[in-house]
């Protein structure tokens, strides 16, 4: 049999096809995701689960006019294949290649860029209003929601308004009972007693006004295009409930959805995970914090973990296994999630509210009213802050300092290992008056005796790593490690002196006013904005204090910076040791 893949490159490509041919063409596109990611990583079973739906969609629908949305993105591979980029899949996170998530700027077919979940029906319900106003009747508006992202706040504030509007628009629920971890919360058992038929009450969608069709095989791709063709003559809001296995066509990815959400590479032909080396290594900061928190929690019954659906990424799975009944996940859901941990924190609990950083920016408005207005002792655990790498953009947590550090009450800190890490939890709860936020980066430690005695740490203290004459180098956070190693890389180091800040906020301005009177140039380093940054903040504090003296800002640039690996990316932003080096040595 002929392969067909090879020559589609965009829908209208697909659209030639006779409908026999396409089951043909599902087997390839799923072939083809797990050949090249297997090798090159990235999120693998969203994707494969959709590849019917997938080519159904195009089949059916006229895109780019009409406009396709999906939430998240982390299932839009097969659409980025069969949209012109078959030939560039290969690129895919990398830099200079395609984005692992959809994007405007890259096809004409991404309708919306998307990243962070749950947008995806507010947008398409815009497009359809415009539409509307814009006399535009024949354009048809859908977006793929996954039964995870469906549960956010944001989903149903859009489902809320979509269904008193007419508009033009079709939900599909891919309901698989798993995000990037397996669904939680009311809804997902209502979705469970839908799919067993055992729902009592009315269909909740067609409680808000939507046509709910469903639930539908989401592997049956005759099935599909039958009910998409005929929706797409149905006026008005429609939901069509699809069910689907993340996974799908891998064994070993059907078997261990969580694993294989982003499974780094593995053998295309078995599943099998490729195993990395076996010399012993540091443990990555997420563990660090998931393996303390447990430690903390077993001598303090008063402590409690919250994620938004992030336990395995987050590790907060340590204390779900340890302690079940003291660790919540709330689902997609930041702000509830830091609300719910202040009004803990206001009942004598110590809540250790674990989130991405990139997402904690979801909550921004919670974190200043519910929790900083009304100073309730919130520890904030920020993961994943700084450049990520491959995820790009929507992922960098590199805006945490800036919006954090404006806002009153808030201690803010960045350790320089796993040890200060741990010191700085040991410290967060035993008593503090005011939140706090600890930011640390996506990776491995440096340290492999991490598990060292805890010691509680002055809040607002610095350290001096290095001293020196001419040259201070203040850092703050796991960047100041690649400092360490810079100073011995640079001739006339006896020069150079390394500061270290754990607390971005409140700075220690003794510190700031000896390295003031000490040295004739600083240089502040961090792997954050430099706008509003660590920084900024010694810029402060200098302005205040006087003599003036050079200061020289090493951090991200106004500007978003793209996906490719963590040492590209710091290159790319001139945070990297080689950029600082030569500012340095034009200084000597």
């Amino acid at each position: 049999m002929d392969p067909l893949l090879a020559h589609i490159d965009s829908p209208k490509d697909l659209k030639k096809l006779s409908k026999d041919l396409l089951a043909q063409v599902a087997r390839e596109l799923r072939e083809f995701i797990i050949d090249i990611v297997a090798t090159k990583e990235g999120h693998l079973g969203a994707s494969l689960g959709v590849v019917e739906l997938t080519v159904a969609l195009h089949y059916v629908f006229n895109t780019p006019y009409d406009k396709l949305i999906w939430d998240v993105g982390h299932q839009a591979y097969g659409h980025k294949i069969i949209t012109g980029r078959k030939d560039l899949f290969e690129t895919n996170r990398q830099l200079n290649g395609i984005s692992g998530f959809p994007k405007m700027s890259e096809s004409e077919y991404d309708a919306f860029g998307t990243g962070h979940s749950s947008t995806s029906i507010s947008a398409i319900l815009g497009m359809a209003l415009a539409s509307k106003l814009k006399g535009e009747h024949q354009r048809q508006h859908i977006a793929v929601i996954g039964d995870a992202s469906i549960a956010s706040g944001m989903a149903f504030e859009g489902l809320n308004h979509a269904g008193v509007t007419d508009t033009n628009i079709l939900i599909i629920l891919n309901d698989n009972a798993i995000g990037i971890d397996p669904s939680v919360g009311a809804l997902k058992k209502y979705l469970t007693n839908v799919k067993k038929g055992t729902a009592k009450d009315e269909n909740i969608f067609e409680c808000l006004n939507f046509n709910y069709s469903g639930p539908l095989g989401g592997h049956d791709l005759y099935g599909l295009i039958s009910e998409l063709e005929r929706l797409k003559s149905v006026p008005g809001p429609k939901l069509l409930h699809v069910i689907t296995t993340k996974g799908k066509g891998l064994q070993k990815a059907e078997e261990n959805q969580v694993a294989y959400h982003a499974p780094g590479k593995f053998d295309k032909t078995t599943g099998e995970l490729l195993k990395k080396s076996d010399r012993p290594e540091p443990l990555k900061y997420q563990d660090v914090f998931g393996h303390t928190l447990v430690e903390l929690a077993k001598n303090n019954e008063r402590i409690v973990g919250i994620t938004p659906a992030m336990p395995t990424g987050s590790s907060l799975k340590y204390l779900m296994e340890a302690i079940p009944d003291r660790a919540f996940d709330v689902g997609i859901a930041e702000q509830h999630a830091v609300t719910m941990a202040a009004g803990m924190a206001t009942a004598g609990l110590v809540p250790f509210c674990n989130i991405y950083s990139t997402f904690l920016q979801r909550a921004y408005d919670q974190v200043i009213h519910d929790v900083a207005l009304q100073n309730i002792p919130v520890v904030f655990c920020l993961d994943r802050a700084g450049l990520v790498g491959q995820d790009g953009p929507t992922h960098h947590g590199v805006f945490d300092i800036a919006h954090l550090r404006c806002i009153p009450n808030m201690i803010l800190c960045a350790p320089l290992n796993e040890v200060e890490l741990r010191n700085i939890m040991y410290t967060a709860q035993l008593g503090l008056e005011n939140p706090i936020a600890i930011r640390y980066p996506r990776g491995r430690g440096v340290l492999l005796d991490w598990q060292r005695p805890f010691e509680k740490i002055a809040i607002g203290t610095s350290f001096e790593i290095k001293k020196g004459r001419k040259i201070a180098i203040l850092s703050s956070g796991t960047i100041g490690n690649n400092i360490t190693e810079l100073l011995t890389a640079i001739k006339n180091d006896e020069a150079l002196g390394h500061y270290h800040f754990p607390f971005i906020k409140p700075l220690d301005k003794k510190r700031i006013q000896q390295v003031l009177e000490s040295y004739d140039h600083i240089v502040t380093v961090e792997d954050g904005s430099a706008i509003g940054g660590f920084g900024s903040g010694i810029l402060d504090v200098a302005n205040d204090l006087g003599p003036y003296k050079s200061i020289k800002l090493f951090g991200i640039p106004d500007k978003f910076i793209t996906h490719g690996t963590q040492e590209e990316l710091y290159r790319l932003a001139q945070i990297d040791m080689q950029s600082i080096k030569n500012y340095i040595e034009t200084l000597l």
